[in-house]
């Protein structure tokens, strides 16, 4: 049943159109993901869709009585309120007899021999009764236990950000809606929350429009996608997978359509070449019609440039942690040590304010530890992606803001390319380029932040967090460009696709200030943590040490050797079978030439990888058999 009919809807941002002349509509158990990049107007038609803000031209028409619930990616409170108070705005008779429960409860706590609050608390027992609302305190009392809040009563100052965001969707979830609508909700909730919250959208009743980067969520919680991309909308029925498939079609036909453009290109090139005159009407047309065919071709080729950027090769010294350890109010780091290699692709997880932010700062050089040392290569160059804002010269033009890195970049084939091309890569087209920055979006300015540090060519990135901001295809732009990336990366996300997808280890931060190793990624950390339960690879390597390794070898291995060494083997394995299954593709890709060219890169790229992993797997065993 159509509970809700957009017509026509357009919307405009200063001299910038966001959609235009857009329609669709909403059946009471759609489960809707709305994607497009970042500066479309995805969280301005959601506002539109919740009320928050006005359309330039159009109409929703909503079905009678519907309840419309919208989380905003960046809720604001009232600091002198309470917990309480902001998860019960709604003006819902359940939620209001709720929250009378819950503050003559409170009330009670603190005057136990007062007459008149147990007279009080009598009559709200009954209206609980009454109302049937015990089901309601029940489902709240979960949803706030599992996204952590676990104190009704404190004041909002007194929460971090994440947890202000967490009592907004609480709020969000507790409040009966027929369409739920959702910005950004996996942001800054850890990957157990995230995993609790699709089980939890699955199973409610009434329909969901939600706007995420999340693409295992996406692919979990859906069955339409709403894609905005210049201006208009399309519609895929089916999940992320199935939105994938289509456009992979859509690609094959868009391909077949270039060849021919190219072919014409080619034919309208040759009748230029000769010197023919643009006299006539028809000669007008072909000069015409070969500079479109001309800027077709030349934007075909800009979407297939290389970016890997050159960059200064690492030494033997890249990075040491030393016994490292850092306490605020508590232990966050305990003892750490590890030495970094020059591929290492790992990624770091763990509950929200754990510590993961603190281990990328000390590496960096923005912390110093209690105890211990972090020793840098003479050679490492860090490129660092933070989490907190940046803060840009809103004044000046976008292609002037990466000017100031540089002006021109050399990639790993010795091109050079300029700050225009890197620019285009990166999806800021010649109009966007000379804009300025104070018109770009919260998710393009994360998306130039991102292209000025590569830019800088580091040989080590340190990433926390790049999917909070970024669109789903800048994040297929980024993760291009680790697979082909010469040097070492440090990722802390929640994302589970793009840790499944750049990671080789995860660091598991755990409580009190531990950091646990897991060969692989982040699937293979969750096989691993279902297999052994509660044994940390710690005690895994300890119980296998007893059995597998001498005493002797293992007082010369640190903790953290002895648990990449047994995960060499199984490293090398993989590493030598992607080796062999690219050998395979070379053979049956002779006569292609285009096509051999990209696998001969990938071939060199896992070559080296299984070149890296002999040398260390070669040290690891000189030094046990020491």
């Amino acid at each position: 049943m159509n509970i809700l009919s957009a017509e026509l809807l357009s919307k405009a941002f200063t001299e910038r159109k966001l959609f235009h002349d857009i329609s669709f509509g909403i059946n009471d158990q759609d489960r809707i993901g709305l994607i497009g990049l970042n500066g479309t107007g995805k969280s301005t038609l959601l506002k539109c869709l919740g009320g928050l803000e006005t359309l330039d031209e159009g109409n929703v028409v909503t079905r009678k009585n519907i309840v419309i619930k919208y989380l905003p990616q960046n809720p604001v409170f009232d600091e002198a309120s309470t917990v309480l108070e902001n998860l019960f705005k709604s003006d819902n008779k359940k939620l209001e007899i709720l929250k009378n429960y819950e503050e003559t409860l409170k009330a009670i706590s603190l005057s136990p021999e007062d007459p008149l609050l147990q007279k009080k608390y009598d009559q709200v027992l009954s209206h609980m009764d009454t109302m049937e609302v015990w089901q309601v305190e029940s489902e709240m009392k979960g949803i706030l236990n599992k996204l952590g809040i676990p104190n009704i009563h404190a004041p909002m100052h007194t929460l971090s950000g994440g947890q202000k965001r967490r009592v907004a969707m609480a709020e969000a979830l507790i409040v009966p809606s027929d369409l739920l609508i959702l910005d950004e909700p996996t942001n800054h909730i850890d990957n157990e929350t995230i995993e609790w919250l699709e089980n939890y959208l699955k199973s409610r009743q009434g329909a969901l429009l939600m706007v995420t980067h999340d693409r295992y969520f996406l692919d979990r919680v859906t069955d339409k996608i709403f894609e905005l991309n210049q201006g208009g909308l399309k519609i895929y029925d089916g999940n992320y997978s199935a939105y994938l498939k289509a456009k992979a079609q859509e690609e094959i036909a868009l391909a077949s359509r270039q060849r021919k453009i190219t072919a014409q290109y080619e034919e309208e090139y040759a009748w230029i070449k000769r010197g023919c005159q643009a006299r006539s009407t028809k000669q007008k047309y072909r000069v015409n019609r070969f500079q479109t065919l001309k800027e077709q071709v030349k934007n075909k080729k800009q979407d297939e440039m290389n970016i890997n950027m050159g960059q200064q090769r690492l030494g033997r010294k890249i990075v040491l942690l030393n016994h490292v350890s850092k306490s605020y109010d508590h232990k966050i780091i305990d003892d750490f040590d590890y030495t970094l290699l020059r591929n290492d692709r790992i990624g770091v997880i763990g509950r929200n304010g754990i510590g993961k932010s603190t281990l990328l700062k000390l590496i960096a050089g923005d912390l110093k530890p209690d105890t211990g040392e972090v020793e840098l290569g003479q050679t490492v160059k860090i490129g660092y992606y933070k989490q907190e804002d940046v803060i840009f010269n809103e004044a000046i033009r976008v292609i002037d803001y990466i000017k100031e890195t540089a002006e021109f970049v050399e990639n790993n084939q010795g091109e050079t390319l300029s700050a225009s091309q890197m620019l285009e890569t990166f999806l800021f087209d010649s109009d966007m380029q000379y804009n300025y920055i104070s018109n770009l979006s919260g998710g393009e300015k994360r998306r130039l932040y991102l292209l000025k540090i590569l830019m800088d060519a580091p040989n080590i990135l340190l990433l926390d967090e790049p999917t909070n901001d970024l669109d789903i295809e800048t994040l297929s732009i980024l993760e291009d460009y680790l697979s082909v990336f010469n040097g070492a990366v440090i990722a802390v996300s929640h994302d589970r696709y793009f840790l499944n997808k750049i990671s080789e280890k995860i660091f598991a931060f755990e409580e009190g200030g531990i950091i646990n190793i897991h060969p692989g990624n982040y699937n293979t950390y969750l096989e691993h943590k279902n297999r052994f339960g509660n044994i940390n690879p710690k005690e895994e390597v300890a119980i296998k040490a007893k059995t597998e390794i001498s005493p002797k070898a293992s007082k010369k291995l640190t903790y953290g050797q002895r648990l990449e060494f047994e995960g060499m083997e199984a490293a090398i394995e993989e590493a030598e079978a992607l080796v062999a299954n690219i050998e395979e593709k070379m053979a049956s890709e002779t006569s292609n030439y285009e096509v051999l060219q990209k696998i001969i890169k990938e071939k060199e790229a896992a070559d080296l990888i299984l070149e890296n992993l002999y040398q260390r797997w070669a040290y690891l065993t000189e030094l046990q058999d020491s």
